[in-house]
């Protein structure tokens, strides 16, 4: 598998993209008290990966 940096960058985006969907999820289903917490950590995991797809080509 040939892995350049533009590669490695979109992995990377799609990981955190994964991550924040996690973090959000898991703050709506299991503890609710602090779902305000968890959904603001889980879109600022949205923001960098949207920083690094946006970078991808340009890196």
């Amino acid at each position: 598998m040939n892995l350049n940096k533009n590669k490695i960058a979109g992995i990377t985006a799609l990981i955190m993209a994964i991550i924040g969907t996690a973090l959000i999820l898991v703050g709506i289903f299991k503890y609710r008290e602090y779902a305000i917490g968890f959904s603001i950590a889980g879109i600022g995991f949205y923001a960098i990966s949207w920083a690094f797809n946006a970078l991808r080509g340009r890196i």
